[in-house]
């Protein structure tokens, strides 16, 4: 049987966490999650602890002693998952923007031959509910710009809905991955497609959070911004 992880970092997450962990459970008997918390004031961490007796081995919890950012909690999560030989990990978010009934189609793309599966929010338009506007345009572009200064074909590189093979986690040096907000979205993407790695866009729709606040900065937009330019000269390897 399919050792699946869906890995799901929190920050002040205690209105959603909850909710989002039996969702997850009631979609597919082979999914596992890891939560990583940094460190969340608000007792996210203590909540996911205490259902973990109710999932037995199906739910795992990472504390972490503070804010360490989107990145660097999503490479502790694959590092663990590679040490525990999972087939597929994916990256979703605890809020319900990332939908639960997705997972089954992003695993089944991989499951048709694709590295990487990306829950797509442009691949067929726009498919964004409930944002303002000026959030959309952001994000929309974005894209848009990573796909120009990068030649990238990806038409929704900071997704934060992915499900990978493990194939592709064991060939990024995951040591060497140097964005920590959101513009780690894009150098994962890119760095699986300098590869070789096929990455398939499936459309999902993206509902904004109900419940609890974004962790969206205009730090994490400017880190993005200057880190595809980077991206651009770097030479990428795979793990030796």
């Amino acid at each position: 049987m399919e050792k699946n992880l869906v890995i799901i970092p929190t920050y002040n997450e205690i209105e959603n966490i909850t909710k989002i962990i039996p969702a997850v459970f009631a979609i597919d008997p082979s999914l596992e999650i890891l939560v990583i918390d940094d460190g969340s004031p608000d007792g996210t961490a203590d909540a996911v602890k205490a259902l973990q007796s109710g999932f037995k081995d199906r739910l795992h919890l990472i504390r972490r002693s503070g804010k360490l950012g989107l990145g660097t909690a999503y490479i502790t999560g694959f590092k663990w998952a590679l040490e525990r030989d999972y087939d597929h990990i994916f990256e979703m978010d605890a809020d319900f923007s990332h939908k639960p009934e997705d997972i089954p189609r992003l695993l089944q793309a991989c499951r048709d031959g694709a590295d990487m599966a990306v829950g797509s929010r442009y691949c067929s338009g726009v498919n964004v509910v409930n944002w303002p506007i000026g959030r959309i345009l952001i994000s929309y572009f974005a894209s848009v710009y990573v796909r120009k200064v990068l030649g990238f074909k990806i038409f929704d590189s900071t997704a934060g809905f992915v499900c990978y093979t493990s194939r592709v986690l064991r060939t990024i040096d995951l040591d060497k991955v140097r964005m920590k907000g959101y513009g780690f979205q894009i150098e994962l993407k890119y760095t699986a497609h300098s590869l070789g790695f096929k990455i398939a866009e499936v459309p999902v729709i993206f509902v904004n959070r109900v419940e609890g606040s974004s962790k969206m900065s205009g730090s994490i937009f400017g880190e993005a911004f200057w880190g595809v330019i980077g991206l651009k000269f770097r030479r990428i390897k795979a793990k030796s």
